[in-house]
Order: C-alpha cells, then structure tokens, then sequence
C-alpha cells in the first residue's frame, strides 16, 4: 500500500504525525485573539498595555489646589506677604517717618519759643497755647510710633496687626476728608494725597489675601 508523498501540498500527513491545525503559529509567536470584547480590566487584543495615569502624591499639586504645601486643612495659607500688603507696608514705614521726624521738629519749635522771650508760655493764655502744643506733640510722636510698629510686624504680626491698621486707615481717610472741606486751597492737596494713601492701605488690608496672611497658623 502506497503512502502519500510528504511534498505533497494536498497530500495528508506522514505515518505517525498529527495533522497540522489551521493558523498554527511557531512557539513564541503571538498567537491569534480570540473574538469578541475584552472583559473589563483586560487589555485590547491586539494593542500593547496602555499606561495608567500616575496619581501625584499628595503635598505636589499645583497652587491654588487641595494638596499645595500652600494649604492647611483645605483653606489657602500663603507663603508670602501679598503684593498690595507690601506696598502698603512700605507707605507706612514712610508716614511714621513724616510723622517722627514732625514730631520731633514741633517739639524743638515749642521748646525754643518757650525759652524766648516771645510771650508765649507766660500767663494762663500763654500756658495753655504751650500745653496744646506739647500734647499734640506727644499724640503725633506716639502715633509715628504707632505705625512704624505696624510696618515691622507685617511679617510676624497676627490678624490684630491688620485691623489696627484698618482702623488707623479709616481715621486717616476721615480726616483728610475733613481737612479737604474745611482746609484751604492749599491744604487740599495734601489732604487729596491722605485720602489716596488711606485708600490703598485700606485696600490692601481688606483684601482676602492680606487677611489668609495675618490669620495663617504659626508654629
């Protein structure tokens, strides 16, 4: 009994050797999907494994996000003083100087005419005009103070710090205003120029990021 030829295309199998299956792939070849949809968590068939989008640690994000070092229990703690905040800081360092070195010239004045036979500190009328002028001295030198204590404690200063100096904006509108209706020509510029300087000081104080300043936890 002949066997078929082995060269044969057509033929059938050599004695002894299974038949060869349809599609069949060398060892280690990728062999053919099977049909139908990737169950879920299963890659595509036929794509390589696609990359998972890496979580950022948390203390990484991005500013102004929930995970910045900037935040604290979900609330935006800035690292630095604001830009508005140092501008007025820096108006304020120069008001207490106007003011010091005023205080310091009005006190000089008053003792000078004092000790001059000009009339002024003799008599009731004289003693009085001498104790009006000492006491505004005195307020004047103690308010200069006052501001330039503010001004340093912008940066280690708590929320009081900041509504002192909104008080103290406040008064300084409210005066300029005043002086502006009562005062002369002359005196309405300076009084223009005190209104503007209060104006941005209180600005600056009111503003959200001034307040997340002076209200952030120390440690």
């Amino acid at each position: 009994m002949s066997h078929p030829d082995s060269n044969n295309p057509y033929g059938g199998p050599p004695p002894g050797q299974q038949p060869a299956q349809p599609y069949d792939y060398p060892q280690g070849q990728r062999q053919p999907q099977p049909y139908g949809y990737p169950q879920p968590g299963q890659q595509p068939y036929g794509f390589p494994p696609q990359h998972q989008p890496q979580v950022q640690p948390q203390g990484q994000g991005h500013p102004g996000y929930p995970g910045h070092p900037g935040y604290a229990g979900g609330a935006y703690i800035p690292t630095e003083l604001p830009g508005l905040a140092k501008a007025a800081r820096v108006l304020l360092f120069v008001i207490g100087g106007l003011q010091l070195i005023g205080g310091i010239a009005a006190a000089v004045g008053l003792t000078a005419l004092n000790s001059a036979d000009t009339g002024l500190g003799s008599g009731p009328a004289g003693d009085a005009a001498a104790g009006i002028g000492m006491v505004a001295v005195v307020v004047l030198l103690a308010l200069a103070v006052l501001v330039i204590v503010l001004a340093a404690k912008f940066g280690s200063g708590g929320n009081g710090v900041r509504v002192t100096t909104i008080v103290y904006a406040s008064l300084g509108i409210v005066g300029s205003l005043f002086n502006l209706v009562q005062g002369t020509p002359a005196g309405a510029i300076g009084a223009v120029i005190g209104i503007a300087v209060g104006a941005v000081i209180l600005a600056a104080m009111l503003q959200s990021q001034t307040a997340a300043w002076f209200k952030r936890p120390r440690h």
